[in-house]
């Protein structure tokens, strides 16, 4: 899992109701089977990754008001 589910809310289902299932950035995507997967659909590199987890997490506070966090550890800098 790419973000943290939170005690009422399930990750997933906050990314879905934003309208992130499926998108991308770059060669990362949302997964459309299951959305709180980033998957690399070529050759995506971290940077895309990480932008693409922070658009979502963007869309999904905007969206439902709920702040996603990080479930995967960030390491390094861009």
């Amino acid at each position: 899992s790419t973000f943290m589910n939170m005690d009422k809310y399930k990750a997933w289902e906050l990314i879905d109701k934003s309208g992130c299932r499926g998108i991308k950035h770059g060669d990362a995507q949302i997964s459309t089977k299951h959305c709180n997967f980033i998957i690399n659909t070529n050759k995506s590199n971290s940077a895309e990754i990480e932008e693409l987890g922070e658009i979502v997490r963007n869309k999904v506070l905007k969206e439902t008001g709920k702040r996603l966090n990080w479930e995967i550890k960030i390491i390094g800098e861009k």
